[in-house]
């Protein structure tokens, strides 16, 4: 029953002060309209109430005091009605002319209720509510002047409601001190929090500009690899197609002996050879930029893993007579995209394979800490500079000859690391001119 009561009090409330709200106003106005509403009522409601304590308690109170007292009821109920036809410049006249008027008529009639507090409460409202200057100033000019005219030049009065009627004396005092910390309140509490609005705003703000600057460089990037894409398409991909379009057109036309067939098939197979890998990175690559492709993430136990990529390059090793050995011998669980990490493994044991000279040696190792899992491609082949390895993730098309002038795409390695990133690891290069290179990456544990 309590919460039932708590929630129509806090609905009445938001009734008032959303009285004369549109879409037009901005937060600011909304929130001003809002606790200009919430005075009135309660305005409104001393302006019944006032009136009712005063025929409760003994002593006599002339006429002009009990139009000031109903005054405030009939003051705000015009200024809400106003509000409510969204007449907002005229009910902030009304308010600030007629209460301090009202207010000096009582002790024009030389007659002194105790409610001098109540110019003050006008002024410091008028600073709040009033937007031009020269309305601020007149509306503190009118309350101050005011003040000092009935309360400090003329204090000889024919009745003083102190003597009269002391209760609602003290009555009054009491009111105008609690009205004016009311609204006072009031003004601190929706300034705070306006300004933890404007807060907020500038912050999803921000939010939103580093999204719009992340995907400027993701865009920029993009544009960077198509480009690359480019070049590589045009150069790598069209002259192998072209020797394999001639072989054809050399058979045709001038009936080529076996012989001499068989002498140029081995060139034609390294450019198919070399033209699949492209391809494949290139399909690869582009089923990764989908906007609809996401992780496939699976329990894999990553020797297995080797174990199958190494059936799958085995004839490249056969072919070089290079040797290939695996270290890990027992299960080493991930998680992370089956598909993916595939493609990171072929590439670096392919390209180990290519830059490893006859009867040279690839191992594969596995190495376990407390979450993550360390795989290591080492070959014994040719190594790289410094200035070579600073080139390998660059933005910049790189490729170089294997140890057979096999070719390279140049785009495996940049597939290999992008790919790691979606799922959680890194790619990292050591090596030595003339001795080796160590591929190292890592991935999360299961």
């Amino acid at each position: 029953m309590k919460m039932v009561r708590l929630s129509l009090l806090s609905d009445t409330i938001s009734r008032i002060k959303k009285i004369g709200y549109t879409d037009e106003l901005d937060g600011y106005a909304a929130r001003r309209l809002g606790i200009f509403n919430t005075l009135n009522f309660i305005g409104l409601l001393t302006g019944i109430i006032i009136p009712l304590i005063a025929i409760l308690n003994k002593g006599y109170l002339p006429v002009i005091a009990w139009i000031v007292a109903a005054a405030p009821a009939f003051i705000s109920l015009v200024v809400l009605i106003a509000n409510y036809y969204r007449r907002y410049n005229f009910a902030m006249l009304w308010y600030f002319i007629l209460y301090p008027a009202i207010t000096s008529l009582v002790y024009m009639d030389s007659i002194d209720v105790g409610i001098e507090l109540f110019f003050i409460l006008y002024a410091v409202f008028g600073v709040f509510f009033l937007q031009q200057l020269r309305l601020i100033l007149l509306a503190i000019s009118f309350s101050l002047i005011s003040y000092f005219a009935v309360f400090v030049v003329e204090q000889n009065y024919e009745f003083v409601m102190r003597d009269i009627n002391y209760s609602f004396y003290v009555f009054n005092h009491v009111l105008s001190v609690a009205l004016i910390f009311i609204g006072l309140f009031l003004i601190k509490k929706e300034n705070k929090d306006y300004q933890a609005e404007i807060l907020n705003s500038n912050e999803e703000l921000y939010r939103y500009t580093q999204e719009i600057e992340k995907q400027k460089e993701e865009l920029a990037e993009l544009n960077n690899l198509k480009s690359k894409l480019f070049s590589v398409i045009s150069h790598d991909l069209r002259t192998p197609l072209y020797g394999l379009r001639n072989l054809f057109k050399s058979v045709e036309q001038y009936d080529l002996p076996a012989e001499e067939i068989k002498v140029l098939i081995p060139d034609v197979v390294k450019d198919l050879h070399y033209t699949t890998d492209l391809m494949e990175n290139l399909l690869q690559w582009a089923k990764s930029q989908m906007k609809g492709e996401s992780l496939s993430p699976q329990l894999i136990d990553m020797n297995k893993l080797i174990h199958d990529v190494q059936q799958v390059v085995r004839l490249q090793a056969e072919n070089k007579q290079v040797y290939l050995k695996t270290k890990a011998d027992k299960p080493v669980y991930i998680y992370a995209d089956k598909e993916m990490i595939e493609v990171v493994l072929r590439n670096l044991i392919s390209n180990a394979i290519k830059f490893t000279p006859k009867e040279g040696e690839v191992v594969i190792d596995v190495k376990e800490e407390d979450e993550l899992i360390e795989v290591l491609v080492r070959d014994t082949g040719t190594g790289m500079s410094e200035e070579a390895k600073n080139k390998l993730f660059g933005d910049e098309h790189f490729t170089t000859k294997g140890t057979s002038n096999e070719s390279g795409t140049g785009l495996g390695l940049m597939i290999c690391k992008e790919f790691l990133k979606k799922n959680g690891g890194d790619i990292h290069v050591e090596s030595e001119l003339g001795k080796g290179s160590t591929f190292a990456f890592t991935l999360p544990r299961a």
